[in-house]
């Protein structure tokens, strides 16, 4: 999984059918090269955190969308 600031980040979470997916903003990039982990604003709460993303995790760059 690759990505850069400002992108967008969605969260599956096919394990809990009752939730609704997540998303956040990509606000640092603390891997190599747009490597994992991310620090994430998430858009339902405002909170920041740092992130590794999982296979439930997608990055949605601008035009296109990217599995993790």
């Amino acid at each position: 999984m690759r990505a850069n600031v400002g992108v967008r980040i969605i969260v599956h979470t096919p394990a809990h059918i009752d939730e609704p997916s997540r998303d956040g903003e990509i606000i640092q990039v603390r891997g190599p090269d747009g490597a994992p982990p991310y620090m994430i604003r998430w858009s339902d709460t405002g909170h920041e955190g740092l992130y590794f993303p999982g296979p439930d995790s997608v990055i949605h760059h601008q035009g296109s969308v990217h599995s993790g």
